[in-house]
Parts: structure tokens; C-alpha cells; sequence
């Protein structure tokens, strides 16, 4: 039988780190996300790109993957991307703190990135303020993971300070 002080006690510190980490990340216009990026359950994704197909050259390979949010854009690791409502294409609202929970997709120097099987949009770079480093952008807005996605396919970030960014 399971002890009901302990159950409301995990529950408590669950949402708490939940609101601390949409705190953390928040903007001070967060729009709802559309109805069909709302999901948040994780699954297995179905890549259109290896993970990591062009790492050695220096690329940056951002694909499309199935998951239970839809068609997303993914990484070369395979993980969801997702974007910030306050974002624009040349500032990140993401920095300090933040970034631990939402760390930037970002090209390394001398690297570019390129659109896989599936990415329609336009992906291009920006350096940020911060620390120098050249984020990926998706029709103008940076992209970031979220940490707490611990397999290609999850998409627990979606509509929590984040949100996937979904594909035709």
C-alpha cells in the first residue's frame, strides 16, 4: 500500500520544479501553443536523417522526426528542438540560468548547418550576445533542446517554457 503523505510530497516537489523551471525560462508574452503541438507524452522518434549524419564535417544536420506532438524538427543527436515566444532572429531571451534547462542548438566554429529529409523552413545562424557561440534558427527563431528530454522522440518541454516546433 503506498504511504499517501509521501505521494503528495513527491507531487509537491514535482510541480515546484516545474514552475521553477517555466520561471526560469518565461518571457513576459507566452503565447499558448497551437492545439496540436499541446501533447506532452514521449515516444520513440522516427528520424528522416541519421542522428549525427554530417558531425564530422563540421555540419549541423537538423531533420524531421514522428513523435506523439507530431512532425518536429530534431537535432543531429535525433532530440525535439523546440523555440522561445520571445525570441527574435538575431537575441535569444535564453541566457544564464536558463540555458542549463534549455541549452541552445548551436554550430561550432567553422561549421554550418543544413536542412535533412523533411525541413522546409529556413535555417540559418545568428552569434549570440552572450557568449559568442552561432545558434541554429528555424524561420527566424532560435532553437533550443530541453535537458530534461532524455531520448530522441521525447517532447516533455512542449508548452513548458518551450515548444516543439512542429512540420508540415
Amino acid at each position: 500500500m503506498s504511504n499517501p503523505i509521501l505521494f503528495t510530497a513527491r507531487r509537491v516537489m514535482s510541480v515546484a520544479a516545474v514552475g521553477l523551471l517555466a520561471a526560469a525560462c518565461s518571457s513576459a508574452a507566452t503565447p499558448t501553443p497551437p492545439a496540436a503541438t499541446q501533447s506532452t507524452p514521449t515516444q520513440a522518434a522516427t528520424s528522416s536523417e541519421a542522428p549525427g549524419a554530417s558531425a564530422a564535417s563540421g555540419a549541423v544536420v537538423v531533420a524531421t522526426a514522428s513523435t506523439t506532438a507530431g512532425t518536429v524538427l530534431v537535432g543531429p543527436d535525433g532530440k525535439t528542438l523546440y523555440t522561445h515566444a520571445g525570441d527574435s532572429a538575431t537575441s535569444s531571451t535564453c541566457t544564464g540560468g536558463c540555458l542549463s534547462a534549455w541549452p541552445a542548438l548551436v554550430v561550432p566554429s567553422g561549421g554550418t548547418v543544413t536542412a535533412g529529409a523533411g525541413v522546409t523552413g529556413t535555417l540559418a545562424t545568428f552569434t549570440r550576445s552572450d557568449d559568442g557561440t552561432s545558434q541554429v534558427t528555424y524561420n527566424g527563431k532560435p532553437l533550443y533542446y530541453f535537458a530534461s528530454d532524455a531520448a530522441a522522440g521525447d517532447v516533455t518541454g512542449n508548452g513548458v517554457g518551450g515548444f516543439v516546433v512542429a512540420t508540415p
